[in-house]
């Protein structure tokens, strides 16, 4: 097993929840290929020698996931110039996310995980308060990986309006 990295995903029960364990600063991202809007694979480990910011949102085309991708879009320009790359993914298949990418003018690969399998590797998927019940679903995360691929953020419920400003902030990059 040399030079490969395995991982697990641990389910655990906290307060009567169910949630997936959750990565840290310092842990190396777990690898994935998954399709984007165009049915294109893309290899998270192929990115290496770049900086990555990976985002997990509930839905494409509602309003606090339009709001976080719009937002991102917004600052392409800045991030892109700093070195990072972007990408967005979702349980919505490959055809949803190219409507949402077209309607948009979203220019960064958004990703199908219909399986939530990549969601369950991050941590970005189980049970969490919505309006004080407790529901199953994707909890909205964002994951930042240096060039090795390696997590040097990782930012769990974060909240759809003003998430790309804070994070630009956290990054040292200006507004």
């Amino acid at each position: 097993m040399s030079g490969e990295c395995v991982w697990r995903v641990l389910l655990v029960t906290i307060g009567g929840m169910t949630v997936s364990v959750r990565l840290a600063p310092g842990d190396t991202a777990p690898d994935f290929t998954l399709d984007d809007q165009d049915g294109t694979p893309v290899t998270l480990s192929s990115l290496r020698g770049g900086k990555v910011i990976l985002y997990f949102y509930p839905a494409a085309k509602t309003p606090g996931c339009t709001t976080q991708a719009c937002d991102f879009r917004d600052s392409m320009a800045s991030l892109g110039s700093s070195g990072y790359r972007v990408l967005g993914i979702s349980k919505d298949s490959v055809a949803v996310l190219r409507s949402f990418a077209d309607e948009q003018s979203l220019a960064f690969p958004l990703l199908s995980d219909a399986s939530v399998e990549t969601h369950h590797a991050y941590g970005a998927y189980g049970e969490k308060n919505l309006y004080g019940k407790v529901v199953t679903g994707v909890i909205r995360s964002t994951f930042v990986l240096d060039e090795a691929g390696v997590l040097t953020h990782t930012l769990y419920n974060v909240k759809a309006t003003g998430h790309v400003a804070s994070l630009r902030k956290k990054l040292g990059l200006s507004a």
